[in-house]
Order: C-alpha cells, then structure tokens, then sequence
C-alpha cells in the first residue's frame, strides 16, 4: 500500500492526501502555491486545505499570507486512532444487546477480510486452537500465535515445511493445496476454504457442533497420517 492509500485509509480524500504529501515534502505553502505545485485548481486547493485543518493533518500559519503546515505524520495518525478508540468504546457501550450467536453457516470472501477473521478468532482463544495453513499464511498470523502460547494457549500447527514456532506442536506436511485452511479453536469454532489472493478467496465459518466435530476428526486423523509416515521414515 502506498503512502496515498494509507491516508486515504486514514480518512482523507485522494486530494487532501496529495496535498499532505505535498506539504510534508515541502514545509510551508500558500494556497496559491499548493495549487501551483500540485496542479489542483485554487479553489480545489484551498478547500483541500482546509479539509486537513479539519481533519487534523495540517496546522494554520497566520501572517501576512496565510500558510499551511503538515502535522507530523505520527501524531497525526496516533490522534486519529485515539479517536476511533473512543468512538469504538462508544459504540460498544450503547449497541442493543445482540442475538445469541447463530450455528449456521457464513461465507467470508476476499483474503483480506478472511485473514481479519482467522485474526479474530485467534483473539478470542480460550485453551486451544488446531490451524491447518501453508507458512505464507502464517506468517501473516504469527504476532498473534506467540502471544497466545506465552499466554500457555495449546497451539497446533499443521503447515508445510520448513516451518518452526518454539512453544507449538508443529507437524510438517507437504500440502497438495496450499490455498486451503482451516482452523478450529476451542472445539467451537471452524473456518474452512480457500484463500486465494485477491476477492476470489472464499472460506466458511461456522458454530455449528456437527460441522466442527468433523473437521476436529478429518484434522486429528491428518496428525495421525503425518505420524505415522515419520515413523516410516526412520
């Protein structure tokens, strides 16, 4: 992701990004000379230039001729998550009460959010967790397994080699396809498919106890093969 998209991300408009990167280039600019540098039209500019006031992003110089600033792009972004924690605080603490969590089954598409989801539940591990990825995905969920094994969670790995996570059982496998995933935590949660890149990527996610319970049995008599192949080996 390029720095635009980034504050894009952050709020900005595509104009007010590139009016940022500009002044954080350059220092000190005029509204005149934003529109000269950036080859945005002057109102264009100015409103831009506003919006970052606004938002945060840039600092008002008074003078003779009014100047603009960028704000350090650090605090900028720290203030900008200090105020979506408190709206998230606040939002969590008014939402109605929600619906007891539904056994059916959910499709997540894109790898992006599949990977948000495989994340989340990952939070919210109480004892244990199988995961059965290539190593390209976990390394995308690694932070997030160390912290659970220093929290003395059960992890365990099924995942092509070479592949090593001090404090997890790992079992090496070379994975026909390496797309596919599943993972399982705490005997009460899978998400199974496919994580392609791009939105082509496809996975389901389910409470259901039938649905869980099989693939607890389709992963337990993986480890099984995997065992037993090692033992072949020697």
């Amino acid at each position: 992701m390029d720095s635009t998209e980034a504050l894009i991300n952050f709020g900005l408009t595509r104009q007010e990004a590139t009016i940022y990167l500009t002044l954080v280039c350059v220092g000190e600019f005029t509204g005149y000379e934003v529109s000269k540098h950036t080859g945005i039209s002057r109102s264009n500019a100015y409103n831009g230039l506003a919006g970052l006031v606004e938002k945060g992003a840039a600092y008002v110089i008074e003078g003779s001729v009014t100047r603009y600033i960028a704000v350090e792009v650090l605090e900028f972004c720290n203030n900008k998550i200090r105020q979506l924690e408190g709206m998230k605080n606040s939002l969590i603490k008014n939402m109605p009460a929600p619906r007891e969590d539904t056994e059916g089954y959910i499709t997540i598409k894109c790898e992006k959010h599949i990977i948000d989801k495989m994340k989340n539940m990952l939070e919210q591990v109480q004892s244990h967790l199988y995961i059965s990825v290539s190593g390209k995905v976990l390394q995308a969920l690694l932070p997030q397994l160390i912290l659970l094994i220093k929290q003395d969670i059960k992890v365990v790995v099924i995942t092509n080699p070479p592949f090593t996570l001090e404090g997890a059982i790992v079992y090496s496998e070379k994975k026909a396809d390496e797309n596919q995933i599943r993972l399982i935590t705490d005997s009460h949660v899978v998400l199974t498919g496919e994580i392609t890149q791009g939105e082509n990527a496809t996975c389901l996610y389910s409470k259901n106890k039938n649905l869980v319970d099989l693939f607890k049995e389709a992963l337990k008599n993986e480890i099984k093969l995997i065992e037993l192949e090692k033992r072949e080996e020697i």
